[in-house]
């Protein structure tokens, strides 16, 4: 047996280690993020970092109770069980500009809107209106042509006839549903062999309804539901899907959901968006 005698009573040499060091170890350096849960050591508070202030060189916790209390960033914390010294988080980098818009054009970055030309685009169906918008608004906004929304294809002959197209007044209408021998076509091509027929272009997509240009991917579908004809197909639409669709407002909310999972032209069907640049082609070939 290994005598042990009154000068390494202890054990070895007690100095070969760091003696000093905490039983937690040492701290080291942590930003202090947002939604990090820390305790303050000489207060035991408790809380999650709800606010850093820069300038003061502070940090704000609140407890489970939702109270409050702001401390000096610095040492003095435990983040998991283990000390820290709290910073003020690195400042995040501006995002850099898109280079395309949503419709795939390239983009104008700080560019001013150009004052609206003479020529429009009427759009027929306000959920039409606000898809064109979301899309190719940027692209429209830099070429200076405005969007109108259009009630019902009924109504575009008294438009035009308000609006008196001609070569520096263009007029491209979106149609819902332009099919062979439909009532919109009927329209269109009575307008198309009338006088100011050359100054109007009438383009169609065909889908029974705007919402069905949507991809239907993009809301978890492998295809758009078939509608009975007897059943308005925005309500059949939202009945198959489990939606609320009692009223406009049900229909309303599920048009929002559907838009806002559209961002660029990539969650539309290629049908629309051949439509839709022949229109803006049209309305901005005219002279300035």
């Amino acid at each position: 047996m290994r005598r042990v005698t009154p000068a390494d009573r202890y054990g070895s040499d007690v100095l070969s280690t760091d003696w000093r060091a905490p039983k937690r170890g040492r701290a080291v350096e942590a930003p202090a993020q947002i939604g990090a849960v820390v305790e303050e050591v000489t207060t035991d508070w408790v809380g999650e970092i709800v606010a850093v202030d820069r300038d003061l060189h502070t940090v704000t916790l609140e407890d489970r109770r939702h109270k409050r209390r702001t401390f000096p960033l610095g040492p003095g914390f435990l983040l998991e069980g283990r000390p820290v010294i709290l910073t003020a988080p690195a400042r995040q980098a501006a995002p850099a500009p898109p280079t395309h818009t949503a419709s795939g054009s390239i983009a104008v970055h700080d560019a001013r809107a150009r004052v609206a030309r003479a020529s429009r685009i009427f759009v027929e169906g306000r959920h039409d209106a606000e898809l064109v918008e979301k899309v190719w608004g940027d692209d429209l906004r830099i070429e200076g042509v405005a969007v109108e929304y259009l009630g019902g294809v009924d109504d575009l002959a008294a438009e035009l006839r308000d609006f008196r197209p001609g070569p520096d007044r263009r007029v491209g209408v979106l149609v819902d549903h332009l099919v062979p021998g439909s009532k919109e076509s009927r329209i269109a091509q009575g307008i198309a062999r009338s006088p100011i027929g050359e100054h109007v272009l009438i383009v169609g997509h065909p889908f029974i309804d705007i919402w069905a240009a949507v991809k239907p991917d993009r809301i978890g579908l492998q295809r758009w539901p078939d509608v009975p004809r007897h059943i308005e197909w925005k309500k059949g639409v939202c009945q198959q899907l489990g939606w609320p669709h009692r009223d406009q407002a049900d229909t309303a909310r599920a048009w929002k959901q559907i838009l806002g999972r559209v961002s660029s032209y990539q969650d539309l069907d290629p049908a629309l968006l051949g439509r839709v640049e022949e229109l803006i082609d049209f309305v901005t070939a005219s002279s300035d």
